[in-house]
């Protein structure tokens, strides 16, 4: 069964910067396209940031610029650099994998998803 196990999270001023990671276990992990969601209260769980299995990214409009994901199939870890954080990137952060490779395999998503990390932007 997959494994998700994000940390990282925090509180941080606005302005500030955060490193989170997942680990990843259960599945082959250099096959699979993952993913970056968030979900803040009252709202539906979105996409932040996916990077496929040769390591194309794709963001949300809300953090291009300003995070980076990326991947390391040795240690089975996917990363989100999070810079100049705003309030609104205030949520809980999940990390998930697709069942295929590519970017657009991200619309399907395996289960269960890990407990999350909760990222707190707030001077």
């Amino acid at each position: 069964q997959v494994q998700f196990v994000e940390s990282g999270g925090g509180l941080v001023q606005p302005g500030g910067s955060l490193r989170l990671s997942c680990a990843v276990s259960g599945i082959t992990f250099s096959d699979n396209a993952l993913g970056w969601y968030r979900q803040a209260p009252g709202n539906e769980r979105e996409l932040v940031a996916g990077i496929s299995s040769d390591e194309n990214t794709k963001y949300a409009e809300s953090v291009k610029g300003r995070f980076t994901i990326t991947r390391d199939n040795i240690k089975k870890t996917v990363y989100l650099q999070m810079n100049t954080l705003k309030p609104e990137d205030t949520a809980v952060y999940y990390c998930n994998a697709a069942w295929g490779s590519g970017l657009n395999s991200l619309r399907v998503l395996r289960s269960p998803w890990g407990q999350g990390t909760q990222v707190t932007v707030s001077s």
